[in-house]
């Protein structure tokens, strides 16, 4: 096959799997505008045998080799009607047509390994399961910035499994999920949302900050028992192929935030939790591995020092602890500490690194956090050792206790 007739096969491809065998004109110079092909690399399809109707083209069948073996019988071509014609015929509306986007077959969902990525919680466990193939629907939660989502990524690609992950929101609806009809080229046309392709591909599906869902999710039922779904605009019912599973992120654990960390955060139906069988409580990694995290994007910057990450590493546990003990309402994040790192490895300076990284709380946390560091730093602060009342007393730092 040589390359004319290998980019025939690929034009004459993508134009049943976009349109069907009917093809329009328009829809031929637009498929091939998609494709990068100049508009006469359709020619060889709008010859008088392959015409249908007026402006229509019926798509050949190609052999192996790519050439063309046979062409349905043309119909008689359609003449225009005059306008007393047109007025008097009642023309009904053409049935939506379900379509598969091409880009949606070809495109590789496998997502890209983390160069930096430390394996630890429940990083194991969750791959065991994924790895199983079984439909086993898991709830990972846990405050925000402890690799949650990043954990699901590394999985999926260190088992080369597609992953499709749904970012919800209180907005995200049946549309966007199941899928709905879109207009393509002046047609309308059913597009497979990213829920039903996990479905069909046997993919991962991942619904990340579930928690921030309306009621609307509730559609995602029937997907959540692994039995399949019906789509009822175009009347077709979805099994999910073998290896389709769901998971499922959030802070909370769909009860809501009380205290008003995570804004926007709603109490999920207990029906729709029911069909997470698994929860897995993610917490923020050790001290070790969050120092070897740190550690290796400075190594890979060419910009080592331990001494930097043991620090970041002692100042953030001191903060959380102070965190769980009700002491201050921020926490510094394994995100924020790798934000640091990669801020610090633009401008080379420490302090001003830390300092532009925790400048998004108020000005009271930002001063005592900063404050906290430089006692850390100065080695009267020595994490472990230390106890919180202890902490808190020498880093000076003064929070009124009705916050």
């Amino acid at each position: 096959m040589n390359e004319t007739q290998e980019k025939r096969v690929k034009i004459v491809n993508y134009m049943k799997d976009m349109y069907g065998d009917v093809v329009t004109r328009q829809q031929l110079l637009s498929g091939a505008e998609f494709l990068g092909l100049k508009g006469g690399s359709v020619r060889f399809l709008r010859q008088p045998e392959n015409r249908v109707g007026v402006g229509k083209y019926k798509m050949p069948e190609l052999n192996e080799s790519g050439e063309i073996v046979s062409v349905s019988k043309p119909v008689a071509v359609e003449k225009p009607l005059s306008k007393v014609e047109e007025s008097s015929i009642a023309v009904a509306p053409s049935a939506p047509k379900k379509i598969e986007k091409l880009e949606c077959a070809i495109q590789n969902y496998i997502p890209e390994r983390e160069p930096h990525y430390v394996k630890f919680g429940h990083y194991n466990d969750l791959k065991s399961i994924v790895k199983s193939g079984q439909f086993m629907n898991v709830f990972v939660t846990g405050l925000s910035g402890n690799g949650k989502t990043l954990m699901i990524h590394e999985i999926c690609s260190e088992l080369n499994r597609e992953l499709f992950r749904v970012n919800i929101t209180i907005e995200t609806d049946e549309d966007d999920l199941l899928g709905g009809f879109r207009l393509v080229n002046g047609e309308t046309v059913w597009h497979d949302g990213p829920v039903i392709q996990a479905m069909k591909r046997g993919a991962v599906l991942l619904l990340d900050e579930i928690d921030l869902a309306s009621h609307k999710i509730m559609c995602l039922q029937p997907v959540l028992e692994g039995k399949g779904v019906m789509l009822k605009k175009i009347n077709e019912y979805v099994k999910p192929s073998s290896g389709f599973t769901v998971v499922a992120t959030a802070n909370t654990k769909g009860k809501g935030s009380e205290d008003g960390r995570f804004i926007g955060t709603n109490i999920l139906n207990e029906a729709f939790l029911e069909r997470f069988p698994i929860t897995l409580e993610q917490s923020y990694p050790s001290a070790s591995v969050e120092k070897k995290i740190l550690d290796s994007i400075l190594e890979s910057a060419e910009k080592p020092d331990t001494k930097f990450t043991e620090l970041l590493v002692t100042w953030a546990d001191v903060i959380r602890k102070s965190f769980i003990e009700g002491v201050v309402d921020e926490l510094i994040a394994t995100r924020r500490l790798v934000n640091i790192i990669n801020t610090y490895i633009i401008f080379g300076k420490k302090e001003k690194a830390i300092e532009l990284c925790v400048s998004r709380f108020d000005d009271d946390t930002k001063e005592s956090f900063l404050d906290l560091y430089k006692k850390v730093d100065g080695g009267e602060i020595e994490g472990e050792s230390e106890s919180l009342e202890e902490v808190m007393e020498k880093s000076s730092i003064d929070f009124d206790e009705e916050v």
